[in-house]
């Protein structure tokens, strides 16, 4: 489990918080002949060596990154604007499957880990590297279809305030839970909900409350769901990195 743990961080950080939009629009652009699919693809292999850290996890870390170009080359020549919703999903599943499909391989394999750092450290900083921008990335994926307008409602907001709002309650959704304070979970929604009413009353635009309150609950389900899936992993795995 915390071998899956490890390299399903490597894989949210190389995914997400460690590709510029550029690489992908590049990517995308040059598809196979693009250099940043290659350092993609490597970068992954290095994060999930450099995570398990055992000199002879290195073909498994190959294993990786030949398989993530591969994938992402195969949704890169397939996908189409209609189709990207439905590719992303796709592809993150390949990814989790190829990674599931080496711990598997490896499980019998001993393996050394830091003896000082536990286990839990592992699953909370996944699980908030998760609750960031990968988050973001899926609910905006998942909510795509029904995205109003540009031109209407136009205001005048932050620029990427509401991502980081999102990214916020998700973190504090997550701390909650880990305290034990659930109805801190109510408090957040309500307050949350009494600042958008009166832009949404203002907006006067159905569409657009619908689609904010489709955002909101995603946002929270997903937060309430990696938070009780970390406070079960970490009341049940809460022992050293030692096999």
């Amino acid at each position: 489990m915390i071998l899956f743990i490890k390299l399903l961080l490597a894989h949210l950080l190389g995914d997400f918080l460690l590709q510029p939009n550029s690489w992908v629009s590049h990517k995308i652009e040059k598809k196979q002949n693009s250099i940043f699919l290659y350092i993609h693809s490597i970068l992954h292999g290095l994060l999930a060596w450099l995570f398990v850290f055992e000199k002879e996890f290195w073909i498994f870390a190959l294993a990786i990154t030949v398989s993530h170009g591969l994938i992402d080359l195969m949704k890169l020549r397939f996908q189409t604007e209609r189709s990207k919703r439905s590719w992303f999903i796709f592809d993150q599943i390949l990814h989790l499957l190829v990674l599931g499909i080496v711990v598997i391989w490896y499980q019998n394999t001993s393996i050394i880990f830091f003896p000082e750092i536990k286990n839990h450290l592992w699953i909370l900083g996944t699980s908030v590297i998760f609750l960031t921008k990968p988050t973001s990335i899926l609910i905006k994926n998942i909510i795509s279809i029904w995205t109003p307008d540009e031109n209407s409602n136009a205001d005048h907001s932050l620029q990427n305030a509401g991502n980081y709002i999102g990214i916020l309650e998700r973190l504090f959704i997550l701390c909650f839970i880990l305290i034990g304070h659930f109805e801190a979970i109510g408090f957040l929604l309500g307050a949350k909900s009494i600042f958008r009413f009166g832009d949404l009353r203002m907006a006067r635009d159905r569409k657009l409350t619908e689609y904010v309150l489709i955002g909101t609950l995603i946002s929270f389900g997903i937060a309430i769901g990696i938070g009780l899936l970390a406070q079960f992993l970490i009341q049940n795995f809460s022992v050293y990195f030692l096999d």
